[in-house]
């Protein structure tokens, strides 16, 4: 397809990013940390979970996504030193507002640069804490950057290097180990390469993005995921379990024949969160990559019609921010594209 027949097909798919994080994200949250589902149980979202989550309401995953979302809207290029104070800040007003749940290293991260808020110092200060943490021994690499960092991949379609960077710089203001940062690196190519062809091949090419170490690392990383269940990489509040339990559920799950993308999309995201512990989490980063690759009208229209959460989003917000972000103001609208690569 030319680039002008295919815009609908990359609207749909920016459209599905945040979507399909999000019901990632709402359909794993009454699972949290509970036993493991069986093969045969089909996830619900129930809500409950560890707090009182409504039906279909995200969680500390997708609501941190969308600080980073609501930031590519004001900053086309995001790694200039107002765009990392605006998602500082922004972080900082989820904190204080909306955060329903949070991870201990973000906590601490936010904690500490708290009250440096309405500061050029804030976002240096989240990234300088960051950095401490990870030199003095204390373990920093979670998930806790991985499960936010799709959006990033929404403003730069057109460029995975800067891509690259700005997936690093935005991982190490709350998780500077060199292997968040990798991870988030590794899943933003493969959400911008699934916006721009409609496949999940980004993940591996993303391999050529990071170091040499880590290019062979991260390969027999994704190997063993391919080879795996999502089951074996539990617990998966480190990122490495995290990102391989995610990528089993999206590449171990049949595309069922003579199906609508939705089949893959709704079975990915059962598999990721029969992967048990954080089951928000892995289902939350399976589900921006599904929704890059299948695109917005794949998520079940039950699924749509539920999810919600803070500050107040629905389906139709999530959506309109991620094809904002993509195409600017006019490519909802009908304007032109921003180059994407070929």
């Amino acid at each position: 397809m030319n680039q002008k027949t295919d815009l609908p097909l990359r609207r749909d798919r920016a459209a599905g990013v945040l979507l399909g994080a999000a019901a990632g994200d709402a359909l794993g949250v009454p699972y949290e940390f509970a036993p493991r589902l069986g093969d045969n149980e089909e996830p619900r979202m129930k809500g409950g979970g560890l707090g009182p989550y409504a039906p279909g309401e995200y969680s500390d995953d997708t609501q941190m996504a969308v600080c980073l979302a609501e930031t590519a809207l004001h900053f086309p290029d995001m790694r200039g030193g107002e765009a990392r104070r605006y998602a500082a800040e922004a972080w900082l007003r989820w904190y204080r507002e909306g955060a329903t749940d949070i991870g201990n290293q973000t906590a601490s991260v936010l904690s500490a640069a708290a009250p440096l808020s309405g500061t050029g110092a804030v976002a240096e200060k989240m990234a300088e804490t960051a950095r401490e943490r990870h030199r003095s021994g204390v373990p920093s690499a979670g998930n806790g950057s991985l499960m936010r960092t799709a959006p990033l991949a929404l403003a730069y379609l057109d460029d995975p290097g800067t891509l690259a960077e700005a997936a690093w710089d935005y991982s190490a203001m709350t998780h500077a180990d060199p292997l968040a940062c990798e991870a988030c690196v590794l899943w933003c190519e493969g959400v911008r390469h699934a916006v721009v062809h409609g496949t999940f091949d980004g993940v591996r090419a993303g391999l050529d993005l990071v170091g040499a170490e880590g290019r062979d690392r991260w390969r027999a990383w994704l190997d063993e995921a391919e080879a795996e269940p999502p089951a074996r990489f539990s617990p998966n509040g480190f990122v490495v379990p995290a990102l391989q339990a995610a990528w089993s559920a999206v590449r171990r799950t049949p595309v069922p024949e003579g199906e609508s993308p939705s089949g893959h999309l709704r079975l990915a995201l059962e598999a990721a969160v029969r992967a048990g512990d954080d089951t928000d989490t892995v289902a939350a980063i399976a589900g921006a990559l599904l929704g890059a690759a299948w695109g917005a009208s794949a998520v079940p229209a039950h699924w749509h019609q539920a999810v919600h959460g803070w500050p107040g989003h629905r389906a139709e917000d999530l959506m309109s921010m991620g094809v904002r972000i993509a195409f600017g103001s006019g490519g909802q609208a009908g304007g032109p594209p921003r180059d994407a690569d070929a």
